[in-house]
């Protein structure tokens, strides 16, 4: 095991994918020399050049359908956006064209691209450079969401996503990119669809993934010192979703809270709670319930930014009550 930075494993995962199969190319905005806004593309113009390593104008329309036109005749883009607030104008391009050609054409044809973006709260940037959509595209058949915590992760399952003949949203946190953890220093492949359990308990289960799988494992331990045993499952990917590791959980704690950053009202929360209430029901000991991010826009202030998002005492103050 090596300790490597969140962003030096996306890194890893670019290189070696492009040297093992040169239909495989990147795109973006300053993700060249630059080595991207936050250097995720580092280091891989000097070895693939600017033939594979594509810088585009800022038109992330235009690059976009170029990357799913380049997916359809054969090659492996990977589309990075700087912002998922900028994915908006893209919509056309992956909800209408990448997310419905397998469909319409009878399974003849394929998308294979990962559109690579970075989502959620951090660092004072407002409400235009801050938001949590994922749930914009769990809800779109055809697209495949992932949503990788730590670095051992997020080198598997980019992997998973190059390979993948179907279109994939792979979304960052900002804030994970300079966290760090152990990755294997062999090559491996991490399936998507697989949730993993990052620590086990017995008295309550709490669902999760990217940036929140650091709180509530934080959280899971404070509790812990309080005799509360928590389990944390950290989803990975959101499509396709691991409903069986989801429901085994379920069955065996019989107390549910689903947490994420992204606010409550139409999150991918209520869509999670609805399928354990339906399919285990008489397993629980109570309604499963929801720790998320607040309806609103995210302010500038750095101590409203942080009001807005389920904080490690939310989560304690959740479990606590459940139990």
């Amino acid at each position: 095991m090596a300790e490597m930075m969140y962003r030096d494993a996306l890194n890893r995962a670019l290189f070696e994918e492009m040297r093992r199969d040169p239909f495989v190319f990147v795109m973006g905005e300053n993700i060249g020399w630059r080595g991207g806004s936050y250097k995720v593309t580092e280091g891989l113009m000097d070895e693939f050049g600017s033939e594979r390593v594509i810088d585009t104008p800022i038109a992330e329309a235009s690059f976009t359908g170029a990357a799913v036109g380049a997916a359809l005749v054969g090659t492996r883009p990977v589309v990075e956006l700087l912002f998922i607030d900028f994915i908006l104008l893209t919509m056309d391009q992956i909800v209408n064209q990448a997310a419905k050609y397998k469909f319409m054409s009878g399974g003849q044809g394929h998308v294979p691209m990962v559109l690579r973006t970075q989502g959620g709260m951090g660092n004072g940037l407002a409400a235009q450079h801050s938001q949590s959509l994922e749930a914009l595209f769990y809800h779109i058949p055809g697209l495949k969401v992932v949503m990788p915590s730590v670095p051992c992760d997020a080198y598997g399952l980019l992997v998973a996503s190059i390979r993948d003949d179907e279109p994939v949203i792979f979304i960052e946190h900002k804030l994970l990119y300079m966290t760090k953890g152990e990755v294997p220093e062999e090559k491996y492949v991490i399936p998507l669809g697989e949730a993993h359990i990052k620590k086990t308990g017995e008295d309550v289960t709490l669902l999760t993934y990217s940036h929140m799988t650091l709180k509530c494992l934080e959280a899971a331990e404070l509790l812990e010192r309080e005799g509360i045993s928590v389990e944390v499952v950290d989803l990975r990917t959101l499509k396709p979703l691991d409903t069986k590791t989801i429901l085994a959980s379920a069955r065996k704690t019989g107390r549910v809270i689903v947490v994420h950053e992204a606010c409550r009202r139409g999150g991918i929360g209520g869509d999670i709670a609805a399928m354990i209430m339906e399919e285990a029901y008489d397993d629980l000991d109570g309604p499963v319930a929801r720790i998320c991010g607040k309806d609103t826009s995210i302010p500038y202030n750095l101590n409203l930014e942080n009001a807005c998002v389920p904080t490690v005492e939310e989560i304690i103050e959740g479990v606590v009550k459940m139990v």
